[in-house]
């Protein structure tokens, strides 16, 4: 099984190496942002520039859960290729295993340009202890956003699931405060933003990298969250699955 699941995570990175706009996007929007907003306003402040830069590698690694999950889920649907591997006694782990991996590799890489700004041109700090422990608080806050692309993938065509995944992606951004402090943000956005599971995944990070006391409500949010997002995408997965096979 394990050969299985390096084998199809290899085919899938290989493919994502391939056509590699989905990194492109999702690693290039948010270090261009770090370069244009929190350089020259926050990149003095230790704690606010190391803040920051936690917002926008999850900013990044929430695009390639959300929007290129679910397109790549949705793409391989419509492939005769897709129900052949689907007939094999190997089962879905493999494939989905496989998929999860080679998602998370892609997002861990799309990090890497908002890490070299912020080194480079900030004055953000962070010691290799904090640095590990964030990427795992990235890991973790990211699985519901995973499991959002999966349900989005398998429930919708291709060219659906473009314009569903950006109008659940950018929103949620928004209201979770990975695009400005939540400090500034607008009282009703403020009174909202504990129970998207955006914030409480910032919150883990924030709390990883800079040692800030995060919001109960919003961690507990963040696995009510993952319950529903999980339960999601496994419905979605069944009846995929019974249409194509009923």
């Amino acid at each position: 099984m394990s050969s299985l699941v390096v084998a199809h995570t290899r085919y899938l990175l290989i493919e994502q190496i391939r056509v590699p706009i989905g990194l492109l996007a999702s690693s290039l929007f948010p270090a261009i942002s770090m370069v244009a907003f929190v350089v020259p306003f926050a990149g003095q402040d230790p704690a606010g520039a190391t803040m920051a830069t936690g917002s926008l590698m999850f900013f990044g690694a929430m695009s390639g859960a959300v929007i290129g999950l679910s397109i790549a889920v949705a793409q391989d649907r419509e492939l005769p290729w897709n129900p052949y591997l689907r007939t094999l006694p190997a089962g879905p782990l493999p494939r989905f295993a496989g998929r999860i991996l080679s998602t998370l590799a892609v997002m861990l890489v799309s990090v890497i340009p908002v890490l070299l700004v912020s080194a480079l041109f900030t004055e953000a700090t962070i010691t290799p202890a904090k640095l590990l422990l964030g990427l795992g608080a990235l890991i973790v806050g990211v699985v519901p956003f995973m499991l959002m692309g999966l349900f989005i993938g398998f429930v919708l065509s291709a060219k659906a699931a473009i314009a569903v995944s950006q109008l659940v992606f950018f929103p949620v951004a928004i209201l979770g405060g990975l695009l400005l402090p939540p400090q500034i943000l607008p009282e009703f956005i403020q009174a909202v933003s504990p129970y998207v599971p955006t914030r409480g995944a910032a919150e883990l990070i924030w709390w990883a990298t800079t040692g800030s006391s995060p919001d109960t409500v919003a961690l507990v949010m963040l696995a009510v969250w993952t319950v529903i997002a999980a339960a999601a995408a496994a419905w979605a997965y069944r009846r995929d699955e019974g249409r194509r096979f009923a």
